[in-house]
């Protein structure tokens, strides 16, 4: 890294600054379906063609189509007939709907209820609690209900969560060795894409999703395939309802939802259910033990201050808690990609 002196800071608040443009240019291609409409077409396109497929105006297709082809999202050439369009093959793997590893939907998520909360960071910052109120009319008392506000909504999270795993999951769950526990509960499973990587990961393993009634009943019915028998189960509110033995306890991205008094309170009924040599497994994103990094972590605990009641945190902070549940023996292992594994053993 060079000197200060090396750096153009000017150029770089510029380029800060122009950071929301860029995430408004992608979401808005995902939303008006330009990389499904050029993956389905199998040929390039010209913006006219693009435009009247998917009901634009010509003059603003244009515009952001070039912009897709700055942001290396599109490729174009120029030809007699005028410039014509293809997905390059980044945006075929991670912007198409139809794609294993489609991140469509987390995206739809942050441009469509995400970026409303941010819009209130400043009084997020001025008052230290969740912006719901203000973005949605709903009461900020209960994160997670305001969350699921309607079940659209809640199916837009559910398969945004599920399509950060497609691509995560398995450096998380490979981070240690896994395979002694066949018994396994994923607290605030959700839509149970992590909870298929893991029994794809660990053949021998049984894994219960356990969540929301109204969570189960839409990851059921939607998300996890019938035939799929090491996949089960289990409704209720884990802060207010029994919490069943089991050998291994999978919380991933739940504790930097919750305060200290909720993570300890949590952690306490996991450690009392586990069985004798089981443990738990926390999948967050780390930061930095000086907290001066990664960025991602520092904005995704922005995002905790304006969506919920947590806070992303150290290694040593997650293994304080730990310790205070009374799990011992704890590893840390940092995969390189957004999140991180930390294990806990009883």
């Amino acid at each position: 890294m060079g000197s200060m002196e090396d750096l153009d800071y000017p150029q770089l608040i510029l380029q800060y600054n122009s950071g929301f443009l860029v995430s408004k240019v992608m979401f808005t291609a995902c939303e008006l379906g330009v990389f499904d409409l050029l993956l389905e077409a199998r040929e390039a396109l010209s913006s006219d063609t693009i435009a009247a497929r998917l009901g634009t105006s010509t003059t603003g297709m244009e515009r952001l189509l070039d912009a897709c082809v700055g942001l290396k999202l599109l490729t174009v050439e120029l030809t007699q007939k005028g410039a014509f369009y293809r997905n390059t093959e980044i945006s075929n793997i991670y912007l198409t709907k139809s794609s294993p590893k489609s991140q469509y939907h987390i995206i739809t998520y942050y441009s469509n209820s995400v970026y409303l909360c941010w819009h209130y960071l400043a009084d997020a910052v001025r008052e230290g609690r969740n912006q719901y109120e203000r973005s949605f009319g709903i009461s900020s008392n209960d994160p997670f209900g305001a969350m699921y506000r309607s079940e659209e909504e809640m199916l837009n999270f559910m398969a945004g969560q599920n399509s950060v795993w497609s691509i995560c999951g398995r450096d998380v769950l490979a981070a240690f060795d896994l395979s002694p526990f066949t018994q396994i509960y994923d607290l605030g499973g959700g839509g149970g894409a992590l909870a298929q990587e893991c029994v794809s990961l660990y053949p021998n393993s049984r894994v219960t999703i356990y969540d929301l009634p109204k969570v189960v009943q839409v990851a059921k019915k939607q998300f996890i395939p019938h035939e799929e028998c090491r996949i089960s189960f289990h409704s209720g509110d884990f802060f207010n309802d029994l919490i069943p033995e089991a050998e291994l306890y999978i919380l991933s991205k739940i504790l930097h939802d919750w305060d200290d008094n909720k993570c300890r309170q949590l952690l306490a009924k996991v450690y009392n259910a586990c069985k004798p040599g089981g443990g738990v497994l926390l999948v967050e994103s780390l930061l930095n033990e000086d907290k001066s990094g990664p960025l991602e972590t520092q904005l995704y605990s922005m995002n905790m201050l304006v969506q919920t009641e947590g806070k992303e945190r150290t290694s040593a902070e997650y293994s304080k808690l730990l310790e205070a549940a009374g799990f011992g023996e704890i590893q840390v292992k940092r995969t390189g990609k957004l999140y991180d594994a930390v294990l806990g053993r009883k």
